[in-house]
């Protein structure tokens, strides 16, 4: 300082060990876990709640077994009272469902869980699907939803924005246009402007594929789906020789992991009424040619690392082609949420990986730091072994009243067809050999079945479809012999006012 600024009077400064600015004071420690062995430690003591808000405890059974503080929040009560770790509110009233957002959205309002919520520290909620008014009434309650954004998820479920992201990661769609028909000739000139050529397969943006794609090759196939088109932006596609598959990525902070690939069964009518509709998935290590495994987790991969970029993080599903002329890997679409095929991956990636993939997810939205070596707790997961899950709907086109229904757990099947139960289970590792499923009841006694509704899923060892896309014997058994637990009758006029539509496993 120079001479003539001691003649200024300053103010005292006070010692520099009490001179403390807002951006002076040190950040508040977060805890940061370095490997499986204290993410595991981490999960098992957790304390704060996490919801998780489903119809079922189908999309993420045995969760519970590694995360402490977890419980189920379900409509239906599946394991009839005997899971420790499933709160089902009081039924109120006879509230008619339209979407799976509708159960979410009831459940999360119910007096007894705002009840049990205020009770407990804020906590996490999860849900497969959820809109607005899920954020609003989880906010009025203080739960954090461990999910994306609404409105993020909605716009990436969009096929066309999916196609969009696929360009941007490097990852190719069969060939296709983008565009809109009000005609059969607007159609074809269309795919004419991509060379398409007449076998064309017809996607609208949202909804389950099984019910939102469509085949056509002639006027007639149009005059038949028009009404589900016209005035939708769709994405037309030149029809493949094809084998269709599914695979499950998480996109953390780390990079992306990838769990098992999977094959799709689809469209068979004895399961769903629904062309190419959903029925399951095998989990098969020798169905898919060599190399393709590997080009399936890249392009997850791939997928996965654009959504973070977009600002999504945590688990998404995404369906693949593969051009069984070519053995060409082509994009589907991508479902931004836990899907129908989190059972498979979660089981896989545990039993066979040592940890759920659904741990990671939640990991991002837990106030914890933490580092893992990407590839080597994606290299555990590579090796597994057959399994299979089947969704069984109730294919025929009437309403009724469930008097009569099988219990969820462990199954066991003989060599005539006929199957017992055999003992409780919550969870799907705890089946024997190939004789043995799990199955998990959806609709109980005193509900109401509808046409495509899901009557429960069949987890088991091996596989239930053949090399060339045939349902084996076995898979016909499980599904005739697990409906024909049911017993059921005509539902009056009044009955079919309380269905409960909308739900599905998916």
């Amino acid at each position: 300082m120079a001479k003539t600024d001691k003649k200024i009077k300053e103010p005292k400064k006070a010692p520099k060990k009490k001179q403390k600015t807002e951006q002076q004071q040190p950040a508040p420690t977060r805890e940061k876990l370095s490997g499986l062995t204290e993410i595991y430690r981490y999960l098992r003591r957790n304390k704060t709640p996490i919801y998780v808000i489903m119809p079922t405890p189908f999309n993420l059974m045995g969760l519970d077994q590694w995360v402490g503080g977890l419980e189920f929040v379900n409509y239906f009560d599946v394991f009839d009272g005997e899971h420790p770790r499933v709160f089902k509110p009081t039924q109120l009233g006879a509230p008619v469902f339209q979407s799976m957002e509708d159960v979410g959205n009831y459940l999360v309002d119910h007096p007894e869980f705002r009840d049990r919520v205020k009770q407990r520290d804020p906590g996490l909620a999860v849900f497969v699907m959820f809109d607005e008014k899920t954020e609003d009434l989880c906010r009025e309650i203080g739960l954090k939803i461990a999910l994306p954004s609404n409105e993020l998820r909605h716009r990436l479920d969009s096929k066309i924005e999916t196609t969009r992201i696929g360009n941007e990661a490097d990852v190719a769609s069969a060939p296709n246009v983008m565009g809109r028909a009000d005609t059969y000739a607007q159609l074809t000139k269309l795919a004419t402007s991509a060379k398409l050529g007449k076998d064309l397969v017809v996607q609208t943006p949202y909804g389950d594929s099984g019910r939102t794609t469509f085949f056509i090759k002639t006027k007639k196939d149009w005059d038949k789906f028009s009404s589900k088109i016209v005035g939708e932006e769709l994405k037309v596609m030149k029809r493949l020789n094809h084998l269709p598959g599914t695979i499950e990525g998480c996109a953390t902070r780390h990079g992306t992991l990838v769990g098992p690939v999977m094959t799709d069964i689809t469209g068979f009518e004895e399961i769903t009424p629904y062309k190419g509709g959903w029925c399951g998935n095998d989990v098969s290590p020798a169905i898919l040619p060599d190399g393709v495994p590997d080009k399936v987790r890249e392009m997850a991969r791939k997928l996965g690392d654009q959504l973070y970029i977009e600002g999504y993080k945590g688990v998404f599903c995404t369906d693949f082609l593969l051009d069984t002329d070519t053995n060409e890997v082509y994009l589907g679409e991508i479902n931004p949420r836990v899907s129908g095929a989190s059972p498979p991956t979660n089981l896989i990636t545990s039993t066979y990986g040592g940890c759920p993939m659904f741990l990671f997810h939640l990991l991002e939205f837990m106030d914890v730091d933490y580092e893992i070596d990407v590839e080597e707790v994606q290299s555990r997961w590579n090796h597994y072994d057959y399994w299979t899950q089947l969704i069984l709907k109730q294919t025929e086109d009437k309403v009724e009243l469930i008097t009569q229904a099988p219990r969820s757990g462990i199954w066991s099947m003989e060599d005539n067809g006929e199957i017992s139960f055999v003992r409780a289970g919550h969870n799907i590792n705890a089946l024997g050999d190939e004789h043995e499923a799990f199955y998990l009841r959806v609709y109980g006694v005193g509900e109401y079945c509808y046409h495509g509704a899901d009557m429960g899923c069949v987890l088991a060892r091996g596989r239930m479809q053949s090399d060339d896309r045939e349902l084996l014997e076995r898979a016909k058994q499980w599904n005739s012999a697990i409906k024909g637990q049911f017993q059921k009758r005509a539902a009056d006029s009044q009955d079919r006012g309380r269905v409960t539509a909308g739900y599905d496993l998916r």
